[in-house]
């Protein structure tokens, strides 16, 4: 049985971003391929949640070998792209402070095959924010089919 939504991904425009890729990589340190979000289309600073959109294409540095002939999107790659939004939101838009480097994956279920081209929608919202710690509840939906959950934690860094 899937969790409660986050958010429902109905009410989110993807196509109108708060945030653009060249932003949210000034901020944080991921480069080239490790660059897993597009854009950030929703903030709700009292819920905490945020929301951010992938563009998953036929030309990625993945295709050629994650099932040839058959390309589905890595999993590890969509957890990549929610650590992603939670560090961003946590350190970004609700100031946690130092550098996140992630700690924790639980709860995490893949519950369907991600093939592209597709835009993937992923949110997260933040359930715990200490000095040294962020815990995030994820998720990632195409159009508003649940395909992804998962709680990353993350960890504040020196540096």
């Amino acid at each position: 049985m899937p969790p409660p939504l986050i958010i429902d991904p109905a009410l989110l425009d993807p196509d109108q971003l708060l945030y653009s890729r060249e932003e949210i990589y000034q901020a944080l340190p991921q480069q080239f391929e490790f660059k897993q979000l597009d854009g950030i289309c929703y903030y709700d600073p009292d819920k905490q949640i945020a929301a951010a959109v992938r563009d998953i294409r036929e030309d990625e540095w993945w295709v050629r070998g994650h099932v040839p002939g058959r390309p589905i999107f890595p999993g590890v790659l969509m957890l990549e792209a929610v650590a992603q939004l939670s560090a961003y939101s946590c350190k970004y838009i609700h100031g946690f402070r130092g550098m996140v480097a992630y700690g924790g994956v639980d709860n995490c279920k893949f519950r369907a095959a991600v093939i592209p081209p597709v835009r993937l929608i992923l949110v997260c919202q933040e359930v715990e924010n200490r000095s040294r710690k962020i815990v995030c509840n994820t998720q990632a939906f195409l159009e508003s089919r649940l395909v992804f959950e998962a709680t990353v934690t993350g960890l504040a860094m020196p540096g």
